[in-house]
């Protein structure tokens, strides 16, 4: 689940040098390796998710790089299309099902499990295989698109959520902005220092409606090592003591700390407005949060930094981000295309949406540490660098999430998400809403509610 800038691209690593070799691919999805396309040959393809109009400046950058990729393929000709969002929930389904997506479509995670078993794209196998420094995507990225030994799309971002905090609040209420929080224990105190600096000030908020408080449930347990279902996604797994902990320390900042605040039942926007209007100290979320609360709710990116998940180390965070894959009836010449403006645009540094220099130079930010799609690897490190060199926001302020993150393995949301996000925000809700909250009964009614959504899927 994202929310604004949650779903947009915020940044994309590189796989260096992209070798390909010709194959083929059915409708049917699979790969035929047939092996005899002419690379020179004319082809068209269609690329989804170009920027809309109404996103003048990284239209102006993807129409600037069609251009150049023109030229370096003269025998290549782009259809980019600019529908958005980028995927209509109401409209995707049927077009896949109808195989009316584009050639080279966009795709979020949360969708490709999907895809692969409805046989609505192609099996690129063949093709990936010959390319060059995908031993370096993290496997947990790469994870995502494959099912087995057969490879589906390519990743082109990626986040994990951390923690986001207010500086400029540490240093108000005597914390170092530089220390921040590791444990939950550290987030308790930090959180009634910033409390006590007076009316309206919320040391740590946390979403309770809207789909939004199941959502934060799931990144707070994943973040202890629980498990949102059991491994074959039959049956929930939250009511566990990591479930437990995670609403018995929201309890306990709420009514015991008074580290929250009165209001509750907040929805994505109540955040971003408080962080904005710097009365909000601390909450869960991805570094691309600071971008939309400096571009949407009057915040200054200086103001902010991010960290990992408290005691997160060696466990998980709850991941998302977006990709390509290819119509299951595009020809081979279609597919080896496709994969070669993939490499130029979403992959190679210096280029498409990894040319910083460019982005500086349209006043778009720069620095934020999102997407990592292959950690202290060499084509991550020189991303790192590039992304330095060209910073426009304070690069040291996200140390402590890239730090911190080193050990903490991505993972996905659930299966069914949604529908487990809004049976748990009435677990959330009450222990933000009532001091009485019986957590073992919260957790065991929506277990056994979870239970039931999960076991349409057998």
């Amino acid at each position: 689940m994202r929310r604004s800038g949650y779903r947009r691209t915020v940044g994309l690593l590189l796989v260096a040098g992209l070798g390909l070799t010709a194959s083929a691919c059915g409708s049917d999805g699979k790969n035929e390796a047939q092996g005899s396309a002419d690379p020179n040959a004319p082809v068209t393809i269609t690329v989804g998710c170009q920027p809309p109009k109404s996103n003048a400046k990284e239209r102006e950058a993807w129409d600037a790089d069609v251009a150049e990729f023109k030229k370096l393929h003269p025998n290549i000709t782009i259809e980019s299309k600019d529908a958005f969002p980028c995927i209509n929930p109401d409209t995707f389904q049927a077009k896949l099902a109808g195989g009316s997506v584009e050639d080279v479509f966009y795709v979020y995670y949360t969708d490709v499990q999907k895809i692969v078993a409805n046989k609505q794209a192609a099996d690129i196998s063949e093709y990936v295989g010959q390319v060059k420094g995908l031993k370096d995507l993290r496997p947990d990225v790469l994870s995502v698109f494959q099912d087995g030994d057969k490879t589906y799309g390519l990743p082109r971002s990626n986040y994990s959520t951390g923690l986001v905090y207010n500086r400029k609040l540490f240093t108000q209420a005597g914390l170092d902005p530089n220390e921040p929080p590791k444990t939950w224990a550290e987030v308790h105190a930090a959180a009634k220092k910033i409390a006590g600096l007076g009316s309206g000030y919320v040391g740590f908020g946390e979403y309770s409606a809207g789909n939004t408080g199941g959502w934060h449930f799931a990144a707070s347990l994943y973040g202890r090592g629980g498990e949102m279902v059991s491994s074959d996604g039959k049956t929930a797994a939250f009511n566990s003591p990591e479930g437990k902990a995670v609403l018995e320390n929201l309890k306990q900042m709420r009514w015991n700390d008074n580290s929250m605040g009165t209001k509750q039942l907040l929805q994505w926007e109540d955040l971003m407005r408080m962080m904005g209007a710097g009365k909000l100290g601390m909450m869960i979320g991805a570094p691309d949060v600071v971008q939309t609360v400096n571009n949407d709710f009057q915040g200054k990116f200086e103001d902010y930094g991010v960290t990992a998940l408290p005691e997160s180390d060696g466990k998980f965070s709850l991941s998302g981000g977006d990709g390509y894959m290819f119509n299951a009836k595009a020809t081979p010449e279609k597919i080896r295309a496709g994969l070669l403006w993939l490499e130029f645009h979403e992959l190679t540094p210096g280029k498409g949406q990894f040319n910083y220099e460019r982005a500086k130079a349209q006043g778009r930010p720069v620095g934020l540490p999102i997407p990592d799609l292959y950690g202290k690897t060499a084509p991550g490190n020189e991303i790192a660098a590039l992304r330095k060199k060209h910073a426009t926001i304070p690069v040291e302020h996200f140390t402590p999430y890239v730090e911190g993150n080193a050990n903490v393995v991505s993972k996905l949301e659930p299966p069914k998400a949604q529908e487990l996000y809004a049976i748990l925000d009435v677990a959330m809700s009450a222990v933000l809403t009532r001091q009485d909250a019986d957590i073992d009964k919260l957790l065991a009614d929506a277990e056994s509610k979870a239970n039931k959504v999960l076991d349409k899927l057998s």
